[in-house]
């Protein structure tokens, strides 16, 4: 388990997510990255989480009013199965691609196909 700091674990992940390919990144409509201590209490090794509306799954009438897309990055748990800094980067830009797959209509059993769950 890697001990950090909130703040620093901001920065990894800020540093995980310049790792996101561009062309990706690019794509992404409303959406904002979360930091929280802890995942939910009935998954709590949970990693990240997408919350939002998938854009295959939107229409003319999402956008009124919308709040943005949520991806949220758990500290704990993805501290917890890494050995240091550079591993949390790398974990963290995994668990936002595989986020951010979602966020594009991808679900998990096709994630685990591409090797991204």
């Amino acid at each position: 388990m890697v001990e950090m700091t909130r703040e620093d674990f901001e920065d990894a992940v800020r540093d995980g997510l310049d790792q996101v390919p561009q062309e990706l990144a690019a794509m992404m409509d409303n959406v904002v990255v979360l930091v929280e201590d802890d995942a939910p209490s009935d998954d709590p090794e949970l990693l990240g989480l997408y919350e939002g509306v998938p854009l295959t799954e939107r229409d003319l009438h999402w956008a009124a009013g919308s709040l943005p897309d949520r991806i949220t990055i758990f500290r704990n748990p993805t501290l917890a199965i890494c050995d240091d800094r550079e591993d949390v980067v790398e974990e963290v830009a995994i668990t936002v691609v595989h986020e951010i797959a979602h966020h594009f209509g991808i679900d998990d059993d096709r994630l685990h196909a591409l090797g991204w769950a």
